[in-house]
Order: structure tokens, then sequence, then C-alpha cells
């Protein structure tokens, strides 16, 4: 069957409302399904990570350009003006400053000089959010593998060589930075600064709150899309599931009951609304099922006609050779022998064409075809059997209707069918008889009519004759001359060469019979 006749076999006019997604490949719905989510999640967290960079970068600068500002006020400036400079600036900026002089001594601390201008939480008094949150923090550093950062602890000794960012400025008189984990996982920066030429320096402390506030905001968006991806994701699993798991499932009992054979007729459904690749599978599946159980009945039922057909010979040979040692009448004897020998001759015919029948599918199946001009091959046929005088005095014309008549297909087994077909006319025509072999391309299609002039098919025989083993001879003929095959061997290789082989009456409406074989133009 071609690609358009299978189409339009299975052509459904309904559709529900997920028949367009069924246009799309399984393929790409799959990957589609599986990859999207993945990338939102993994694109989001490195752009969280981006993001928490830049805002510390910033912050990294506006904290060096403030303890360099505040270091220039309090240069020069008597020590009144700089602890009001320090309380000053620690309550307007949330900044806790420290200065110590030339020997490393800590002489101002504006939480000392004023209330603190902030304070780290507790840890162990948050709430379930709160604790929840710190742990993504600390599960998304670890996938992004980032740095890690020295726990805010304040020291014990109080001179400047307890801050190692102290200890830079004092040494190489430039201003350091310094990032710090309070204990509630917010950011501490530190910056130490030199004041004036006298060797006193700044440090200046803030906790950078706001950063882990904006970072856990924009983690809780990505949160939020994650999650409906994953929905999304979890509504499409179970709609491939409806699409692909349950026809799959249906597919898989309908074979499995196929394989038991507990069940004649196993109806195997086909999917016709569906174009993508279950659906494929499933009319496979099903043609292919349809097939099977059609090769085994016709196994069977050849197998019983076989058996059938070799019995009535079997039986009228074992008769002949019971009855041959008691007969003494000479005459007789030699009637019994040949109806021995006829009968041998049968069985040889029948099991010579019964195996040829059965071989036809394999061989075909195994053929490869090739382009042949059925005008050569028909005029061919005809000469070589004038030439050998097989028509008993019956000409046999060819006639040519015009258009392309190449086929693909096997010679010899196209040779077979005509040959077949020419038996059969000339075994119906009468002494002196015509039959006439017309050929010509009709709509894309190659027919082969090969007519006779005898008695005809009856209308209700026409589909028999071409049943294995049945015979509607003339009556003439002698009984066992033919063994009801040469039919059916021709429709097997017509079908099996996607073509047909009919019979209908004369077109001129004469006495006789026309034999049609068509197959599809090259």
């Amino acid at each position: 069957m071609t690609d358009e006749g299978w189409n339009a076999r299975h052509e459904v006019k309904a559709r529900d409302p997920l028949s367009s997604s069924r246009l799309v490949s399984l393929t790409w719905r799959i990957l589609a399904v599986n990859i999207v989510p993945l990338l939102m999640f993994g694109l989001g967290v490195f752009y969280l990570d981006s993001y928490r960079k830049v805002l510390l970068d910033e912050r990294y600068k506006l904290a060096r350009i403030e303890a360099q500002i505040t270091a220039e006020a309090l240069a020069g400036a008597s020590r009144e003006r700089q602890e009001a400079v320090l309380k000053q600036i620690g309550k307007e900026q949330k900044l806790r400053l420290r200065m110590f002089d030339a020997e490393g001594h800590l002489w101002a601390d504006s939480f000392q000089l004023d209330k603190p201008a902030f304070q780290f939480d507790k840890v162990g008094d948050e709430n379930a959010s709160e604790n929840f949150a710190r742990w993504l923090d600390r599960a998304v550093d670890t996938i992004v593998g980032a740095d890690p950062i020295p726990d805010y602890i304040e020291p014990e000794d109080t001179d400047a060589d307890a801050w190692p960012e102290l200890a830079r400025a004092r040494k190489e008189g430039l201003t350091q930075i310094q990032l710090r984990d309070a204990p509630d996982g917010t950011p501490v920066i530190n910056a130490a600064a030199p004041v004036g030429l006298v060797g006193a320096t700044l440090l200046t402390t803030r906790n950078a709150v706001d950063i882990t506030e904006k970072v856990r905001a924009a983690r809780t968006t990505l949160g939020s899309a994650i999650g409906l991806a994953l929905l999304a994701s979890i509504m499409l699993s179970l709609y491939m599931s409806r699409t692909i798991v349950l026809p799959l499932r249906t597919l898989a009992r309908a074979a499995i009951r196929v394989r038991q054979g507990r069940e004649r007729h196993v109806e195997v459904p086909r999917l016709p609304e569906r174009r993508d690749e279950i659906g494929l599978l499933a009319r496979a599946v099903a043609e292919m099922t349809d097939g099977l159980r059609h090769r085994i009945d016709a196994v069977e039922a050849f197998a019983a006609d076989v058996a059938h057909e070799i019995k009535n010979p079997l039986a009228s040979l074992r008769s002949a050779i019971d009855s041959l040692p008691k007969v003494e009448d000479k005459a007789l004897r030699a009637q019994l022998t040949e109806v021995a020998a006829h009968d041998v001759r049968r069985i040889d015919r029948l099991v010579s064409e019964i195996s040829e029948a059965s071989r036809i599918d394999a061989e075909l199946s195994r053929a490869v075809f090739e382009p042949i001009d059925m005008a050569r091959l028909v005029g061919n046929v005809i000469t070589r059997r004038e030439a050998r005088g097989e028509n008993d005095g019956v000409r046999v014309s060819l006639e040519y209707e015009g258009g392309s008549t190449l086929v693909m297909g096997v010679p010899i087994r196209l040779e077979r069918v005509i040959e077949n077909l020419l038996d059969n006319a000339v075994s119906f025509s009468p002494p002196n008889g015509e039959i006439v072999a017309t050929i010509g391309n009709r709509a894309g299609r190659v027919d082969v009519s090969i007519c006779d002039e005898g008695p005809g098919v009856p209308e209700e025989s026409r589909e028999k004759i071409f049943a294995r083993f049945h015979s509607l001879r003339p009556e003439a003929e002698d009984f066992g001359d033919h063994s009801g095959l040469g039919l059916a061997i021709g429709r097997a290789i017509a079908e099996a060469l996607d073509g047909t082989l009919t019979v209908s009456s004369r077109a001129d409406e004469a006495a006789g019979a026309c034999f049609v074989l068509s197959l599809p133009a090259a």
C-alpha cells in the first residue's frame, strides 16, 4: 500500500484539543520538558551569584571612599573634633568607626562614644523562614563554589595588629578592604585607612544587611519562577504520561495477548487521530498483527488443503497397488498400473506446485525489483509458447494501446503469471479459437488483459477460482491434469508486487473471459 493510500485510509476529521501538539515530534517535546526547567535553575543560580558579587564590589568602593573621606576629615583636627566627627558619621551612615594612634592603640570608638548604630542579630533567635534562608545561602554558595569568607569575631586585643587589614594599611599606607561573615550570615565590610602623616589609622565597619536582603528577594523571585517551571514540568510530564506511557501500555497488553494466542481476534488500537511516532507505531503494530493473523490463517488453510488434495491421489494409488496382486487379467493389471502411474504424476505435480506456492512470498520479500517492460515480456512469452507448440492450435495475438509499460518486479515471476493465464485461456478456448493479449498504461498503471473465446467465468465464481486448489476445468480435460494452484499463484505474485489480478467478461459482450493483471507503472 502506498503512503498516500495509507494516509487516506486512516484520515480522521475529528480532532481533540490536544491534537495540535501531536504534530510535534516526541523527541522535541521530551527535550523541552526536561531541559527548560534545568536551564532556568542553572542560569538563575549563576545570575544570583553574579548579582551578589556586583553588589559587594559596589559596597567595597563605597567603603573605600567613606574611609578615605573620613580619614581626611579627621586629619589635623583636635581630639574633641575627631570624636564629634566619629559620632556624627557613625550615626548617619550606620557605621562603627575606630581610631588608633601611631603606636596602634585604640583611643576612640564610635560605639563607646555614642549609642551603637547597628547590632548583629543573635544566633538562635531566628524564625523558620530565616533559618531556611540561611540554609539556602549556604547551599547556593556550595553549588557555585564561592570562596570561603572568614567569620567576623571581635578580637580580645584592642590594638591595631589584631586586625589584618589595619596592619596592612599601617605598613603600606593605603586603604585596605576586608570582607567577613557576621554570625547571622550577613556580610561585614571593614575598611582600614591611614589618617594624616602621624601614623594614626581609621577602621570603619559596616554590616551590609541590605545586600543579603536584595539577594534573598531576588532568590525568592527566582524560586517562584522555578516553582512555576516545576509545576509546568509536572503538568507536562503528566501530559507526556498520557500521550506516551498509556498508549504504549495499551499496545504492550495487546501484543502480549497476540503472543499468548488465547484470544483468536485481538483488536490492536490503531490510534488514527495521532500523527506522531506513537501513532505510527500503533498503526504499524496493528498492520503487523493483521498481516500475521492473515498469514497464520493462510498457513492453516493451506495445510488443510494440501492434506486434502494429496489424500485423494494417495487413496487412489493405494487402492490400485493393493488390487494389483489380486488381479490376473493382464488388461486389468495394465489399467491399474496406468492409474497408479497417473496418481504418481498427479502427486508429483501437486508437490511441485505446492512447493512453488509456499516459496513465493518468501522469495519476493527478499528479491531486488528491477524495471521490466511488460510489452516485451508478454511478447517473448507468446513467441516461446508458439515455438514449443504449447497453444494447441489457438491463435494468440498481442495488441499495444500505448503509454509506458515499465513496471518494477521480478521477471521470472511475472513470466510465470503470464504463462498461467495463457495456459488457462488455451484450456478453455475452442478449437481454432483466438486469444488477445492487450497491454496499455491507464492512469499510472500498466494493465495486461488476456481474453479468450471460452465459456467465460460465472459471476458467482470469479473470486472462487483464485482460491488454492479450486479448479473449474473443461469437461473434456482429463481429471487431475491441473493442481488448481495456477491462478492462486498468479494472484499471490500480483499482490506481492502491489498489483491486482481479476477476471471479468469481455468488453465486446462476446463469449469468453478476460483476466486483467494490473501493476503500478515504474
